[in-house]
């Protein structure tokens, strides 16, 4: 009986992979979604749209992208997480919902570690943006205005647990000053809220603050970045400015529900990788300023590991509380 049952298993394990193989060999035959979880406008939405129709072309199905966006990009992890794994529900995301959330919300009902990720398409820096009318005219003074004045200056973030959250909460600590964290649903709103002159400042993606810097609607007082940046010659790095060793940048990232078959990731993977070297993309990723990334799902997903331990340890030594 024992070895009826042990051939009887057997025989279930060789039919499902087979059945997974077969899955994968016809993949995509259907059209395939992307959950992005910010809201419409933001970096990641747009990252995602573009990259989506790289794929389309590539995978020959179409790429329909859906918004789910609150609670720092839980809600839409949360929906892919319990989505089918068969690569027709994905998931496209900042940081925050696949690394450090646990640390951040007190109810969560997945587990980021479990996603599988795909790969990560953009990697940009963050810039120290102000609203346009801010007493302090670069970033040595607004260093100085903070220390004079705890608690008085403000700071916009994209929501808790978001690299814009994050990098204040590191810049509080390092500079030894005291602001006021106010969180919104997205890239979009925030930045709404600096260019009508709501909230002080914000650490944000190059990306978006460039555009709003060019057009003096708000401004740029410093780069997270080692060297200055090509696109700003006159920006100084943070480090510049008495700030050491201060670095803060973020990116975006594909993942597949938890169970996704191996060869169906591998696909998706490749299919984005083609779609990043595109000459059209880099070029329009250029004038974005954005930086394509790519690589394997190893890659990305040994990346993720390490901007979790690296935010999880900001995230304890800042004491922010889980909510």
């Amino acid at each position: 009986m024992r070895g009826f049952l042990t051939l009887i298993s057997s025989f279930m394990l060789l039919t499902a992979s087979a059945s997974a193989q077969n899955a994968a060999a016809t993949y995509p035959n259907r059209p395939i979604k992307i959950v992005v979880s910010v809201p419409a406008g933001g970096g990641v939405d747009t990252v995602t749209r573009m990259v989506a129709e790289g794929l389309r072309k590539k995978l020959g199905q179409p790429v329909v992208i859906e918004n789910h966006a609150g609670a720092g990009g839980n809600i839409g992890a949360d929906f892919v997480f319990k989505s089918d794994p068969d690569g027709y529900t994905l998931l496209a995301s900042q940081p925050s919902p696949i690394t450090v959330n646990p640390l951040l919300y007190k109810n969560m009902s997945f587990d980021p570690t479990k996603f599988e990720p795909v790969a990560i398409m953009t990697k940009i820096a963050n810039v120290l943006l102000v609203r346009s009318d801010f007493p302090a005219k670069d970033a040595k003074e607004f260093i100085a205005y903070c220390k004079a004045n705890p608690g008085k200056v403000n700071y916009a973030s994209q929501g808790i647990g978001t690299t814009s959250h994050l990098t204040a909460a590191l810049f509080e600590k390092v500079t030894g000053t005291k602001l006021v964290h106010v969180p919104y649903k997205g890239t979009a709103p925030a930045l709404n809220d600096i260019i009508a002159g709501h909230v002080d400042m914000i650490f944000m993606e190059l990306a978006s603050a460039i555009r709003l810097h060019q057009a003096g609607k708000a401004r740029i007082l410093a780069v997270a970045t080692k060297q200055r940046i090509a696109a700003l010659p006159n920006v100084p790095t943070l480090d510049e400015v008495g700030v050491k060793n201060f670095e803060s940048g973020t990116w975006n990232a594909i993942s597949a529900p938890p169970g996704t078959p191996p060869a169906i990731v591998t696909k998706l993977n490749s299919a984005i990788n083609e779609v990043l070297k595109e000459p059209e993309l880099r070029d329009h990723f250029a004038k974005l300023t954005l930086q394509a990334a790519g690589g394997s799902p190893a890659e990305a997903k040994a990346f993720i590991t390490k901007e979790t331990q690296t935010w999880g340890n900001v995230i304890k030594e800042a004491q922010i509380p889980a909510h």
